[in-house]
C-alpha cells in the first residue's frame, strides 16, 4: 500500500502506550494515532518533555508514523464531554490544549494535529458558531505554522463542521492556509457525506493529511469493526491509492478497548483483504476509463460494453464478507455498470441518456438491470439535479423494478435514485418491500432522512398482522416502528 496503515490508541485504553505500540507493530501496523489524555499520554503532564522524548525514541525503534488525535471525550470537562468546543462561548481551555498539541506533535515529528470544531450550542446560532470557528482556528492555524506542523480538521457528524464541504467552506474563509487540511473518517462518510466514501475522499482531494478507518452504519454514529456497517472498506482503499495519499490511515475504534488485540489482528486481516479486493476495484476503473473512451467515440458500443461486463470484470459479490449473496452491495460487474451509467451523461444529451436508460433495461437481463438500477444512483449523486428527461425514464425503471420479486433488483431500487425523486408514498411502500422480502434496511439510501411517523406507523400494522399470524417479525420492522425524530446519531 502506498500509504501506512494505523491504530488509534482510543481504541487501547486498558492497555498501557508502550505494550500498546509493541502489540500493534507485532500486527503488522505501521502508523499509530495517538490521541491525547487519559490513559496514554497526559498533554499536561510536569514531566511531559521526558516522556514525549522517550516516547519519540521508542516510535523510531517500532517504526511507526504518528498522528496526533485530540478526541479524548472528558479531557478538559469533567462533566461535559468535549467541552468547551471551539464554537462555544468560551473556547481558552480547547484553544490551549490545541496549541499543546501542536507543541507535542513538533516535539514527536507527527504526521499532523487533528481536530473537530465540537457540537453548536443550544443559544447559539450558526453563524455566531461559524464566526467564532474562524476566529480560533486562525489563532491556531498561526500557531502551528510557527512549529512547522500540519493540522487536519475531521468533520463530524451532528458538529457545525460536519462535512468535507464544511471544512473547505472553512479553509476557504481562512483564506487556504497550507497547512490546514482534512481528515476523513471514511465511517462518518455513510452517515453525512452526500456522495459517500469515495466523493468525500475525492473531495478532500490532495487536501487529505488524515485517514479515520472503521465501519458504520448510515442511521449511527457508531464506530464498528469492520464487517458490520455498510462502509464499502476496499473501496476506500481503492480510492486512497487512487488519489496517491501517502499518510496514515488508522482504525478508529474507541469503545471497543475490551477486546483490543483481538480487534488489531481482525482489523489487520479486513483491511489486507480489502486491500486485495481493492485491486479488483483498479481493474473496473481501468475498464470504466477504457469503456467511456470508445462509448464517447463510438456511442453504438454501449450495448455491447454493457452486456460483456461481467466477462472482464466477474460476477462475485462486491463485499463478500458483509453480503455474501451481492444482494446488498452488488456484484463486482454491478458496480462497475452503475458506474459506467453515472459517466454517460459527460457526453450524452438528456434524450440520448434517457432513450439509452430504457432501452439497456428493456433488452438486459437481471445483472444488466442491476447495473442500471446502480447506475441510476450514480446519475442521482453526480448531479445537483437531473434532467426532467431522465427522471421521468429513472422513474419507469425504478417502479417497473420494485413489482419484481428478485431481491437483488429490489435492494438495487432502493439506492440514491429513489431517495432523491421517488415520491413518499412509493418510497414507503419499497422501504416495507425490502422488509417483507427479508432484506437488510441497509440497502436503503437516506433513511433517516426520509422515514416519518406514517412509515412508522405502516411498519407498526406489519409487525401487528405477523404477530396475529404467529409470524416472527424482522429485526428492521423495530427501527421502522419509530418515529423519524427517533433516528439519532451519537460519537
Amino acid at each position: 500500500m502506498p500509504f501506512s496503515l494505523g491504530y488509534g490508541t482510543n481504541g487501547f485504553a486498558d492497555h498501557p502506550l508502550p505494550i500498546a505500540l509493541e502489540l500493534l507493530a507485532e500486527q503488522g501496523y505501521d502508523a499509530v494515532a495517538l490521541t491525547l489524555g487519559h490513559p496514554h499520554l497526559d498533554p499536561f503532564a510536569d514531566d511531559l518533555d521526558a516522556q514525549l522524548q522517550s516516547l519519540r525514541s521508542r516510535l523510531d525503534e517500532l517504526g511507526l508514523r504518528v498522528v496526533i488525535e485530540t478526541g479524548t471525550r472528558f479531557l478538559l470537562d469533567p462533566r461535559r464531554k468535549h467541552r468547551p468546543a471551539l464554537v462555544d462561548e468560551d473556547a481558552a481551555v480547547r484553544l490551549a490544549f490545541l496549541r499543546r498539541a501542536v507543541d507535542i506533535a513538533a516535539a514527536l515529528e507527527a504526521e499532523c494535529v487533528s481536530f473537530f470544531s465540537g457540537v453548536l450550542p443550544e443559544d447559539t446560532t450558526p453563524e455566531t458558531g461559524w464566526q467564532r470557528l474562524i476566529a480560533r482556528v486562525a489563532d491556531i492555524v498561526e500557531y502551528a505554522r510557527g512549529k512547522g506542523v500540519l493540522l487536519a480538521v475531521e468533520p463530524e457528524p451532528g458538529m457545525l463542521v460536519e462535512t468535507v464541504s464544511d471544512v473547505l467552506r472553512l479553509r476557504a474563509e481562512l483564506g487556504d492556509p497550507d497547512n490546514l487540511r482534512v481528515t476523513v473518517d471514511i465511517g462518518h462518510c455513510v452517515v453525512v457525506e452526500p456522495a459517500g466514501v469515495r466523493g468525500a475522499l475525492l473531495e478532500a482531494g490532495p487536501l487529505l493529511a488524515n485517514v479515520q478507518l472503521d465501519d458504520m452504519r448510515p442511521h449511527a454514529h457508531e464506530h464498528l469493526p469492520f464487517g458490520e456497517g455498510t462502509v464499502d472498506l476496499p473501496l476506500a482503499l481503492a480510492t486512497l491509492a487512487e488519489l496517491g495519499y501517502h499518510g496514515v490511515a488508522a482504525v478508529e475504534l474507541p469503545r471497543h478497548s475490551h477486546d483490543a488485540p483481538g480487534l488489531a489482528v481482525r482489523s489487520m486481516d479486513a483491511l489486507r483483504a480489502g486491500w486485495h479486493e481493492a485491486g479488483t476495484i483498479r481493474e473496473s476503473e481501468r475498464w470504466l476509463q477504457e469503456s467511456t473512451t470508445a462509448i464517447a467515440a463510438n456511442p453504438g458500443t454501449l450495448n455491447n460494453i454493457f452486456a460483456r461486463a461481467g466477462r472482464r470484470l466477474g460476477r462475485s459479490p462486491l463485499h463478500p464478507d458483509a453480503d455474501p449473496t451481492g444482494v446488498l452491495f452488488g456484484t463486482t460487474s454491478d458496480h462497475a455498470r452503475g458506474q459506467l451509467m453515472g459517466r454517460l451523461g459527460e457526453f450524452l444529451s438528456p434524450d440520448e441518456l434517457a432513450e439509452a436508460l430504457l432501452a439497456l433495461y428493456d433488452g438486459g437481463d437481471s445483472a444488466e438491470r442491476r447495473g442500471l438500477l446502480r447506475g441510476l444512483g450514480a446519475l442521482a449523486t453526480g448531479l445537483p439535479k437531473l434532467p426532467d428527461v431522465v427522471v421521468t425514464a429513472g422513474l419507469r425503471l425504478t417502479a417497473d423494478a420494485l413489482r419484481t420479486s428478485e431481491s437483488g433488483i429490489v435492494a438495487a431500487a432502493a439506492g440514491p435514485f429513489a431517495a432523491a425523486y421517488l415520491d413518499q408514498h412509493s418510497w414507503r411502500h419499497a422501504v416495507l418491500k425490502l422488509v417483507f422480502m427479508g432484506i437488510s434496511l441497509s440497502a436503503v439510501t437516506d433513511l433517516q432522512k426520509r422515514a416519518d411517523d406514517e412509515l412508522a406507523r405502516m411498519a407498526r400494522d406489519f409487525a401487528a398482522e405477523r404477530t396475529a399470524a404467529g409470524r416472527p417479525i424482522p429485526e428492521d420492522v423495530h427501527l421502522l416502528m419509530q418515529s423519524s425524530s427517533s433516528f439519532s446519531t451519537s460519537s
